[in-house]
C-alpha cells in the first residue's frame, strides 16, 4: 500500500537552492560554480549537499523557520518604551531617547531599535522624510544708504609685500555698491569703530547695519547676553540711533 507523499513548503530562495544542489548531486554543476551562484562558500555548499543526501529536500529548509527571532523584544517592552517616550521624551532623537530609557527607566534598547519604534509610532520622522524648510529670501532695501552690509575678510591681501591683514567691507544693500573699504590688522570692535566713523563722515548715518553673528556684533553665549545684554559695538550704534541686524534674526530675514 502506497503512502501519501509529504508536502514541503519552500520559499523561492530555497527552491532555487534545491535546484542548484540537485545539479551538483547529478554532477551537472561543479561545487565551486554552485557556491558562487548561491553566494556562499564552498564549505557551506558541501554541507548543504550532505544534508540533502541525508534528509532529502526538507534538509534544505531553514532551521530557523517557525522559531522566534533572536532579536525579538520581550512582551510589553516596545509598548512600555513608546509610552515613556511619548510622555517624557517626545522631542528627543532616537539616540538620546535610548540613553534616557536605559539611565532613568532601566529599559535597555539599542538606538536602532528605538528609532524603529519611534518611526512606527509616528513619534519621530527620519531626516530624509522631513519636508524641506522653505526660507523666505530677504528683500533688498529700496534706498541707497538705508541698510549697509558689513563684514571682514582675513587674507594676505598684499601677498609677500606686507603682513596679512583684514579688509572691512561696507556694501549698500539696495545697490550692492561698495561704500567703504578699510584695512585693519585684525577684525575687532575698535577696528569697526574706526571704519564706522570713516563711513559716517563720508556717507552719513544709515538706518541699520547688517552683519553676521560674530561676537563683535552680538553676544555669543547666554552668559554674555545676561551680563552685558549687547556688545560694545552694538552699544555705540544704539547711542548713534543706528540699528544692528544679524543674519538669521527675524529682522534680517525680512517679511515672511
Amino acid at each position: 500500500m502506497a503512502t501519501a507523499a509529504a508536502t514541503i513548503t519552500m520559499t523561492m530562495r530555497e527552491a532555487d537552492r534545491l535546484k542548484t544542489v540537485q545539479a551538483v548531486v547529478d554532477r551537472m554543476l561543479r561545487v565551486g560554480q554552485a557556491a558562487q551562484r548561491l553566494g556562499m562558500s564552498r564549505r557551506q555548499l558541501e554541507r548543504l549537499v550532505i544534508r540533502f543526501l541525508d534528509e532529502g529536500p526538507s534538509g534544505l529548509i531553514s532551521r530557523r523557520r517557525g522559531r522566534p527571532s533572536n532579536n525579538q523584544l520581550a512582551p510589553g517592552t516596545a509598548e512600555r518604551a513608546i509610552t515613556i517616550i511619548r510622555e517624557r521624551y517626545a522631542d528627543f532623537g532616537p539616540t538620546l531617547a535610548a540613553e534616557k530609557l536605559q539611565e532613568c527607566h532601566g529599559v535597555v534598547l539599542s538606538k536602532e531599535t528605538v528609532r524603529a519604534l519611534m518611526v512606527s509610532a509616528g513619534v519621530w520622522t527620519p531626516r530624509r522624510q522631513r519636508a524641506p524648510k522653505i526660507h523666505q529670501p530677504r528683500n533688498r532695501r529700496d534706498c541707497l544708504g538705508e541698510l549697509i552690509q558689513i563684514d571682514g575678510s582675513d587674507h594676505a591681501w598684499f601677498e609677500d609685500r606686507g603682513p596679512a591683514c583684514t579688509l572691512l567691507v561696507f556694501i549698500d544693500d539696495a545697490t550692492s555698491r561698495l561704500m567703504q573699504l578699510h584695512f585693519v590688522p585684525t577684525e575687532s570692535s575698535f577696528a569697526y569703530f574706526e571704519a564706522t566713523r570713516s563711513y559716517l563722515e563720508q556717507h552719513g548715518k544709515p538706518v541699520a547695519f547688517y552683519s553676521d553673528k560674530a561676537s563683535i556684533f552680538r553676544p555669543v553665549t547666554k552668559a554674555e547676553f545676561s551680563e552685558r545684554g549687547v556688545t560694545q559695538f552694538a552699544r555705540v550704534l544704539y547711542e548713534l540711533n543706528i540699528d544692528i541686524m544679524c543674519a538669521n534674526t527675524s529682522q534680517a530675514q525680512g517679511p515672511s
